[in-house]
């Protein structure tokens, strides 16, 4: 909107959607925005609230940068690790309270993205609501985090938006302090949108895995994603699968929505509602995805990988069944190590079977498996 906050959290509002999180203040699901840029620079909405001034954002601006919000709260962990895994991010931004300093949360959420490899951003927020010292010493806290995760800080008050850009990779991390009160550092925030190179591959061919479902009204079923890779087109021919028992089915992309805009194209990083032809919206669910009609696909209950157990009380033996995320899939898995355990801190070879289901899986994929407090990180090695 291009307005300052009230100092009450009043521009949550345009991302918190659900009435118990309005009620609590608290996000308990993943939420989307847009943001544009013209030649002049930003192109505001008057109220994020109606769906025609987001679809001005789409039809209006020359670069569009997509935000999945996750949520900052501990019990709802499993969500933020479906946003960071699931989305085909770019670019991570890490939000740190000047009033809270890091918390357990924040490691938590920044070892995820620092598993994931995602180039990361962190945002010190409420730069208003502390003293000049405090916030100081909120930064040192964060610089010294990066630095004992072996990452390099980088101010973005001392070396500018320019260095920032330019530097920020998988081992620098800039750091902007903001006020959303006072809208300090906002424009730099703007200076780095507006500049990072996108990162997610725009060739291949067309892949969205399934993030959301849902039914419109005199259109039928609808499965919202970001693109992955390629292209997809209004009355293109899809499949989508796998089902239940492994198969694919035909269906044709009726039209395409990204932000409330109906377009007759997206590409790979945007994301899009696909309203599709020959499929109740009943049938489609989260982890599924859609490829070209002329992809020979197969669906899969195991695969191997290269792991690395990030936390664990004890080893991991065979038999373990956490929770596998990997691109939109939240699903129950047994792992059977090679040599029958994987001790904290280890990398290591193990089969993964999936427990209830098959699922769409290829090499070099990246995923993020946990169970309680214990978690780690792996890369699909071989698909059979």
């Amino acid at each position: 909107t291009g307005q300052a906050d009230d100092g009450n959290g009043g521009t949550r509002s345009f991302l918190d959607v659900q009435p118990h999180e309005v009620e609590r203040g608290l996000s308990a699901d993943l939420s989307y925005a847009v943001y544009g840029f013209a030649d002049d620079g930003p192109v505001h909405m008057r109220n994020p609230h109606r769906k025609s001034d987001r679809a001005h954002i789409v039809q209006e601006a020359d670069r569009l940068v997509s935000f999945v919000d996750t949520v900052g709260h501990e019990p709802w962990l499993r969500t933020t690790i479906r946003g960071l895994v699931g989305q085909r991010l770019d670019y991570g931004l890490l939000v740190v309270a000047a009033d809270d300093g890091p918390t357990r949360t924040t490691r938590e959420h920044l070892g995820i993205l620092l598993a994931m490899e995602l180039p990361t951003i962190v945002a010190i927020t409420k730069a208003d609501a502390v003293s000049e010292d405090r916030l100081d010493d909120v930064e040192r806290e964060v610089e010294r985090l990066l630095r004992n995760v072996g990452r390099t800080p980088l101010s973005v008050e001392r070396h500018g938006v320019e260095a920032a850009v330019e530097e920020i990779s998988e081992s620098v991390v800039p750091i902007v302090l903001t006020s959303a009160v006072e809208m300090s550092g906002l424009d730099e925030l703007d200076h780095m949108f507006e500049s990072l190179p996108k990162r997610s591959a725009a060739e291949g061919d067309f892949k969205m895995y399934i993030d959301r479902t849902y039914s419109v009204t005199g259109v039928g079923a609808v499965a919202s994603g970001t693109v992955n890779s390629g292209a997809v087109e209004a009355g293109d021919s899809l499949l989508l699968g796998p089902m239940a028992d492994g198969s694919f089915r035909a269906v044709e992309v009726r039209s395409i929505e990204m932000h409330y805009h109906r377009v007759d194209r997206a590409n790979a990083g945007r994301i899009v509602g696909i309203a599709l032809k020959g499929v109740r919206e009943s049938e489609v669910e989260r982890g599924m995805v859609l490829l070209p009609a002329d992809a020979e696909p197969t669906a899969v209950r195991e695969f191997e990988a290269e792991v690395m157990v990030l936390n664990h009380p004890t080893r991991i033996r065979e038999g373990y069944e956490p929770v596998v995320h990997l691109e939109t899939v939240s699903e129950a898995a047994i792992f059977h190590p090679e040599g029958g355990q994987l001790l904290p801190g280890d990398t290591g070879k193990t089969r993964v079977e999936f427990k209830f289901r098959p699922y769409f899986v290829e090499e070099g994929q990246r995923f993020v498996f946990r169970e309680g407090r214990s978690k780690g990180v792996g890369t699909v090695t071989n698909v059979e």
